[in-house]
């Protein structure tokens, strides 16, 4: 399912016809910096020991025929008489009777042993089988002494039936150790830029923007979000030493909202790159950035609440990482790190408020998946531009109501030269309504299905040309600088 994030507050007349580019406003664009973002912070960190329980039974061999050896044994132990009774008197009756049958007493007399020594031999072997009987059984059935196994049971699984957060937090890394590890790498951004206002009091004034980064190399190269330096006349760094930089602009992409920034300096620490296809929900999350502008180093924890949550960010269709870990504005363009300090997402949204119903929103935070966002950022830094990202080859316009003989929808309004949309015949004013057989009525509709596309696929567009219905295959190509594409 898909959910839109849009924090911006632009309206738009649903009468007028609006160019919808690939370039497009981000979710947190300059006019509303500091950058927005919001979450809620929440520790999973629990450790529960259970006590073994301790059992003592002491049991006490019955003899039929031996009582003038009972002062002998230990003092019965009063707890649950009961248990003692089909425990050992069981195996006792065996025990007893063998030695004391009826066969051994002609051996004896005509030997013409004493009697007296009769009764005491026939003594030590009925006490010596009630021992041995009486033990065979507590030993059997698991009654007797304090050692036996099953006082031990629950002193063995205890620990692993409960470690299995208490090693994150205990055995394993800690939130202090990722922050130690990760926050030297992160930055403070800060922008001027110039916006035009219109009406009454209209006019061109400066602003000012706040946001975050991530050190890529030792030698300036920083990550961040599009919407934090697109516009952007001077952009400042400050690094986690205090110290400032100017810094210049080397590429943005509007699509996955990446921007790279350089500064001159040396000896920076970089990031370590973490993978961000293994991630898995629960997995410990930790945010390091610079909200409101003002909070620079700043940490919060949360977990990873969803790994590819699909947003659309000004009608952009984006596959991000979801976490509870709270966010602000200024966070955007900041760090998402694991549990072991390896940076696994770029942070750039956050969905806040309240709903349509009421409801509050809060714990809802966004980030761009590093395994994406790596590979923009190192074709901005060689090119400048994203080079190897599908393109149709089209400008596109949306419509959002009928407007005489335009019906609403999504049309193309110029074509790229050179392009597979070129070479396949479309043409401006032909109004796209399904690709690859999913129906098409908005620029979103559209992204969502070249987003699994790559250079070199095609895809097949189904067209409204002046009330025909006609049906183009088009051969995907890089990206072409002249125009923004679609």
């Amino acid at each position: 399912m898909m959910s839109e994030v849009n924090n911006t507050d632009k309206l738009e007349d649903i009468e007028k016809v609006t160019q919808t580019n690939t370039e497009v406003t981000p979710v947190e664009s300059l006019a509303e910096e500091p950058v927005q973002t919001e979450s809620v912070h929440v520790e999973v960190q629990t450790e529960t020991e259970a006590e073994p329980v301790h059992e003592e039974v002491q049991t006490e061999p019955v003899h039929e025929e031996m009582q003038p050896e009972v002062p002998a044994e230990p003092e019965p132990v009063k707890a649950e008489p009961v248990r003692e009774t089909p425990v050992v008197q069981e195996p006792v009756k065996p025990a007893v009777t063998q030695p004391v049958s009826p066969a051994p007493a002609p051996v004896v007399e005509k030997k013409k042993t004493h009697p007296g020594l009769m009764l005491l031999a026939c003594a030590a072997i009925g006490l010596a089988s009630g021992f041995g009987g009486g033990y065979l059984a507590v030993s059997q059935f698991g009654k007797g002494e304090p050692e036996v196994v099953i006082q031990e049971v629950p002193v063995e699984q205890t620990p692993v039936t409960n470690t299995a957060s208490a090693q994150i937090i205990t055995t394993g890394p800690t939130i202090k150790d990722v922050a130690a590890k990760a926050a030297p790498s992160v930055v403070e951004i800060n922008v001027t830029a110039e916006q035009t206002s219109y009406g009454f009091f209209g006019g061109t004034y400066k602003v000012q923007g706040a946001g975050s980064g991530v050190i890529l190399s030792s030698d300036g190269y920083i990550i961040t979000n599009n919407h934090v330096v697109e516009d952007a006349e001077t952009i400042t760094v400050t690094t986690y030493d205090g110290t400032e930089y100017p810094a210049e602009l080397v590429g943005t992409d509007a699509k996955l909202d990446i921007g790279v920034i350089k500064i001159e300096a040396s000896g920076l620490q970089p990031a370590v790159i973490g993978d961000s296809s293994l991630l898995e929900v629960g997995d410990i999350a930790v945010v390091i950035g610079n909200p409101l502008g003002t909070l620079g180093g700043t940490v919060t924890d949360g977990i990873i609440s969803a790994t590819n949550r699909e947003i659309v960010i000004d009608s952009e269709s984006m596959n991000l990482i979801q976490t509870n870990a709270a966010i602000n504005n200024g966070n955007s363009g900041g760090g998402l790190f694991d549990i072991n300090g390896n940076l696994i997402g770029i942070v750039n949204a956050k969905d806040s408020g309240i709903t349509s119903s009421g409801a509050t929103i809060d714990g809802l935070g966004f980030a761009i998946p590093i395994n994406d966002a790596i590979d923009v950022a190192e074709q901005l830094m060689k090119y400048g531009i994203v080079t190897n990202r599908p393109i149709i080859g089209v400008s596109l316009q949306t419509l959002t109501s009928d407007r005489g003989q335009y019906k609403a929808g999504l049309y193309i309004m110029d074509i790229t030269k050179g392009s597979g949309a070129e070479e396949a015949g479309l043409k401006p004013y032909d109004r796209i309504t399904a690709a690859d057989g999913k129906p098409i009525a908005t620029y979103t509709d559209l992204t969502s299905v070249m987003r699994g596309k790559k250079v070199g696929d095609t895809i097949e567009l189904e067209i409204d040309r002046e009330g025909k219905t006609m049906t183009f295959t088009v051969h995907l190509t890089g990206t072409i600088e002249e125009t923004q594409q679609g």
